[in-house]
């Protein structure tokens, strides 16, 4: 007669692991807990907004831009508002004295747009922006929206500010017209936000801060420089055409103190600042697209 076997212990339930075999192949495959989130332009603006803000050249640069245009803005009309015993300023206008601080500062805002973008060829980390953001176009432009903007920004801040300290201490100069002021704040800050993103643009193209910095410097100043030694009369009609269409002269016009009798008016500076700017904008584009990082 046998003896009765003793029933075998039950086993532990086995864990649920966290991949399942898929139908029909012998490898497992893996679900992540972390949700896969489609990345769009906002993505890429977030990150760009922490880069700029988060490296000290943007603080420093900035900061030698605020100091320049209020500083010389502020000190041109404190020497003229010293002077006002001997001189009629009722035909002045007073905003007008904000163009030398911004005519400076607006070196500082060449470099920072340059920086912007160069910079991350030199160091190298602009392998790991593509790698975070394979679309390049979708980088560029946000490089672009986030660098208009703080450029603006700051340079409305600025320009307001000088803009209301001069009118007070030149009370003796004629009292400026709602479109003088709009021109003076709004449209100069649109067309120095458009000369730094020129300069973000030029820095996508050559890669080489030095270089591109080098370049936008001699595109701010050169044509004025050189039309000044420009004596021959045979070459007056090249002169005029360089005072007409350098920098200088097109952010004076906002002011509405032109260094010269005819060329741009009005908004016509603005109008071509744009117009230049997108068509770089353009070309670096497709340089992007072909180029190896």
């Amino acid at each position: 007669m046998s003896t009765p076997q003793p029933p075998m212990p039950q086993a532990a339930p086995v864990p649920v692991p966290d991949w399942q075999a898929a139908a029909g192949s012998a490898y497992p495959t893996y679900t992540s807990p972390i949700p896969v989130v489609r990345t769009h332009l906002g993505h890429a603006i977030a990150s760009e907004w922490t880069k700029i803000r988060s490296v000290r050249s943007t603080m420093w640069t900035l900061g030698v831009f605020v100091l320049l245009v209020i500083g010389i803005g502020l000190l041109a009309a404190v020497v003229v508002a010293g002077q006002a015993s001997d001189t009629d300023l009722s035909g002045e206008n007073p905003l007008s004295y904000g163009f030398f601080g911004l005519l400076l500062g607006s070196m500082c805002i060449i470099t920072l747009g340059v920086l912007t973008t160069a910079s991350e060829y030199g160091t190298g980390m602009i392998r790991t922006t593509m790698t975070a953001c394979p679309s390049r176009g979708r980088v560029l432009t946000a490089k672009a929206l986030v660098f208009f903007v703080v450029a603006f920004v700051i340079t409305l801040a600025s320009a307001v500010l000088v803009a209301l300290a001069d009118a007070a201490m030149l009370g003796g100069a004629r009292q400026p017209s709602g479109g003088e002021w709009f021109k003076a704040t709004i449209g100069v800050s649109l067309y120095v936000a458009l000369l730094g993103l020129l300069s973000l643009v030029v820095g996508s193209i050559i890669r080489h801060s030095a270089g591109a910095i080098t370049i936008m410097i001699g595109v701010l100043l050169a044509p004025l420089v050189i039309a000044l030694f420009m004596f021959s009369s045979s070459l007056a009609d090249v002169r005029e055409a360089l005072f007409e269409y350098s920098i200088p002269n097109q952010l004076s016009v906002f002011y509405s103190t032109s260094l010269s009798e005819s060329g741009p008016s009005g908004w016509d500076p603005l109008w071509i600042a744009l117009g230049i700017t997108a068509v770089a904008f353009a070309g670096a584009f497709a340089l992007l697209e072909k180029r190896d990082v």
